[in-house]
């Protein structure tokens, strides 16, 4: 399927940014949530980014026709709290509206969630040869910490779950279904555990290796001429071996994760990940006289896919998983 970055604009015009302003017009009257469900539309911005078409089977099929499994996460128009009296506000309300108060509870939630209940729904996210590729889309305010909730980001992300690159994905998921939904279902059969949650923005979703393929930035949602602004796309034809993942923040990793980093990971590839200025030999320092974990953090621009193969899984019961180490092809 050939598609242009103008007929991707052409989409979230009409599907994403255009809905949302009828929908916060009837909000303002209905007092409802301007939250619009985003499954579907994400299913057609995953086939316009990629270029695979859908199966013409709804929600029976594979989401794209090669398999690919799409999952979709919005945070944007979430409904807040009121941290007084708990009663529900608005994402466009400035204040509670039964006791004035301004002291709000902004929502951010939102996450992806993996249904896996038996054997063939692990199979089919991890090892099933006609699913390659998972799709995560992430729909959320890039200046959510200043209260800005005026511009909106989306993004899209590809995890290849039976590449090696990608494999601390099949671990998550595996150690789920047999060291979590499995427990939970021999301590009462009768309950059905949660889904497995995928954080945006934590530690787990970093160490699965993500590669952000599509990127855009609507500007003043609000008024009435939002502006849209696609600042990557990483077309279908380009090998993804060949694209960086994300960047871990370095405000994720704990001192014992930098502490592996430090012992494990060549003077060389700790350089390349710290910020103008700051040398290895600062970090040395550091890590071996004890300093604070705000200044071993101020050093780093960020902790890049060849260092976090020196860290291991987080809050989570590990299912071994027997794997080399991988190292990611540098583009010729």
């Amino acid at each position: 399927m050939q598609v242009s970055k103008e007929q991707i604009a052409e989409f979230i015009n009409d599907m994403i940014i255009d809905p949302r302003r009828k929908a916060l017009k009837w909000s303002r009257v209905t007092k409802q949530t301007a939250h619009l469900k985003v499954a579907y539309s994400g299913q057609h911005l995953a086939s316009l980014v990629t270029g695979v078409e859908g199966e013409r089977t709804g929600a029976r099929g594979n989401d794209l026709a090669d398999g690919s499994e799409v999952k979709t996460c919005s945070r944007v128009d979430q409904l807040d709290s009121c941290k007084s009296c708990k009663s529900p506000v608005l994402r466009t309300e400035t204040k509670c509206k039964h006791c004035n108060s301004m002291d709000i509870n902004r929502k951010n939630d939102s996450k992806w969630l993996f249904t896996i209940r038996n054997e063939n729904d692990l199979n089919t996210l991890v090892s099933n040869p006609n699913v390659n590729r998972i799709i995560l889309i992430l729909d959320d305010y890039p200046g959510f910490a200043e209260s800005n909730f005026n511009d909106i980001r989306i993004q899209v992300f590809e995890i290849y779950p039976k590449e090696e690159r990608h494999s601390r994905f099949k671990e998550l998921m595996t150690n789920y279904y047999h060291s979590i939904y499995l427990k939970h279902k021999k301590l009462d059969q009768n309950k059905t555990p949660a889904p497995k949650n995928f954080w945006p923005d934590q530690y787990q979703f970093y160490m699965c290796n993500p590669i952000l393929i599509f990127k855009a930035i609507i500007f003043n949602t609000y008024s009435d001429d939002p502006q849209l602004v696609i600042e990557r796309w990483i077309e279908p034809s380009v090998n993804r071996n060949e694209v960086e993942s994300i960047m871990m923040p370095p405000e994720i990793p704990n001192m014992k994760e930098f502490n592996a980093i430090y012992h494990g990971a060549s003077k060389e590839e700790i350089e390349e990940n710290l910020l103008p200025g700051k040398t290895y030999e600062t970090f040395k320092e550091y890590m071996e006289t004890g300093k604070d974990i705000d200044s071993v953090r101020k050093l780093f621009k960020g902790i890049d896919e060849n260092l976090r193969r020196y860290l291991e899984l987080r809050d989570t019961d590990r299912i071994a998983v027997s794997r080399s180490k991988y190292k990611r092809r540098t583009a010729v």
